[in-house]
């Protein structure tokens, strides 16, 4: 597992990509998992903050309540509208609730109405970022401790 940082130190030029996916539109889709095992999306906002991905959400919210079950996520970025410009971007990992200072740190810069958020940073086990380009599908796969992957078809 690695932090967003770690992300962007092994492979600089997809995590710029995939950073330009997560800023292009605000709002993306989270998958975590219910209590039942089954799955769960939910529309959610990331940003970066000291070299961590971080999810806030309104407290108690169901997603938040997976991630305390299960930390497991899955993170797509939104696709824009039908061209693919940039590419598709998705992130998978485990996520950490924040508490205390770690916590503050972040919610301190929230305004003040939503600083109440629970907040996770999401720690990565894989990333993809799918692109097309003169007719072909390329995509890149990345994992801790390993180079980037390119797979084209």
């Amino acid at each position: 597992m690695a932090t967003w940082q770690e992300f962007t130190d092994a492979a600089p030029a997809l995590a710029e990509a995939v950073h330009a996916r997560l800023t292009a539109h605000r709002h993306h889709v989270l998958a975590t998992l219910r209590a039942d095992g089954s799955p769960r999306v939910s529309g959610t906002e990331v940003d970066r903050h000291d070299g961590a991905l971080v999810l806030g959400s309104m407290p108690g919210a169901r997603k938040v309540l997976d991630l305390r079950l299960d930390p497991r996520y899955a993170l797509h970025s939104n696709p824009g509208h039908h061209d693919m410009v940039g590419g598709d971007a998705k992130i998978s990992g485990r996520a950490r609730e924040l508490t205390g200072a770690e916590k503050r740190a972040i919610t301190d810069t929230y305004p003040e109405e939503i600083g109440a958020a629970d907040v996770f940073t999401l720690d990565i086990d894989e990333v993809v970022l799918t692109t097309v380009a003169e007719n072909r599908m390329h995509i890149d796969l990345w994992r801790p401790g390993r180079e980037v992957t390119r797979f084209t078809r």
